[in-house]
């Protein structure tokens, strides 16, 4: 069952600028999250001028409770304002990629990560306490599996209210059952929630992909074909992901959005990816 309404901790991490120390509970977390030693897990964060939202999303991620040695990496990908300075102040590691872009970025963060496994995030996301457990436990239960990925909701910013955006997602999971039976599974897999073996995104040549792809589902599909085994979808509400809608709103709103979508299914336009 999907949340109706943006749930309490989703909704803390939010406004979690409100909070005057948060600095400092970010780099307190961030300490316990990282443990001693080498990391098991790495979680990469490409970001581009992202200081109204960087802070929220890293509180979020170093509350998250595992017994794994976590590293955050976040790559400032020429930001222009103060992302690398707020997200060096917590103490969370931050590497620079001067080539613009999400691929060069989240390459950058696959060579510069020190973890046995990566787990894929985004700078404007709000992730549940259990989302590194949750997300990571296949890959210490079952050795075929090459990459998992999970669910999002969406926190409204713009006119569109939740409870469009509760009907919507339950049509975007139709939509990917589709895809899993019918067509790719490969494009169900989103950037910011999903992860794979380090040694395995370095052999495949990382998120580099041909053009009209995307390099989240193209990762997949090169994980998956080259037989590093299968794709495992991560459907516990423990490892649901609360992500801002603003790129639909800078799509024009929900409808055009969807039209938008829709179009490139049918007519094959634009990228090979549908959002729905």
């Amino acid at each position: 069952m999907r949340p109706i309404a943006v749930t309490a901790y989703a909704t803390e991490c939010w406004n979690a600028l409100e909070k005057p120390n948060l600095v400092s509970l970010i780099a307190e977390a961030y300490k316990k999250l990282r443990k001693e030693g080498e990391p098991s897990i790495s979680i990469v964060i490409p970001a581009y001028n992202e200081e109204k939202n960087i802070l929220q999303t890293l509180y979020s991620l170093c509350n998250n409770i595992t017994d794994k040695a976590v590293e955050i990496v976040v790559v400032n990908n020429n930001s222009k304002d103060k992302t690398e300075e707020l997200v060096e102040s917590t103490g969370v590691g931050c590497i620079l990629e001067t080539k613009q872009g999400i691929t060069a970025a989240r390459n950058a963060g696959l060579r510069a990560a020190k973890g046995t496994y990566i787990l894929n995030a985004d700078a404007d996301s709000i992730y549940p306490i259990d989302w590194v457990a949750e997300m990571s436990k296949p890959f210490f239960t079952d050795s075929n599996v090459a990459m998992v990925y999970g669910r999002f909701s969406f926190i409204p910013i713009g006119s569109t209210g939740r409870l469009v955006y509760f009907f919507y997602e339950y049509a975007a999971d139709f939509m990917r059952l589709v895809n899993k039976n019918f067509k790719d599974e490969a494009v169900n897999v989103y950037g910011f929630n999903s992860g794979f073996k380090r040694v395995n995104g370095l052999a495949v040549d990382g998120f580099n992909h041909p053009v009209g792809a995307n390099e989240d589902g193209w990762l997949a599909l090169k994980l998956r074909d080259g037989g590093y085994g299968k794709l495992v979808a991560i459907t516990d509400i423990k490892a649901l992901v609360w992500t801002s809608d603003r790129r639909i709103q800078s799509d024009g709103g929900l409808f055009k959005a969807v039209t938008t979508r829709i179009k490139r299914v049918i007519f094959k336009q634009g990228t090979n990816r549908s959002d729905l």
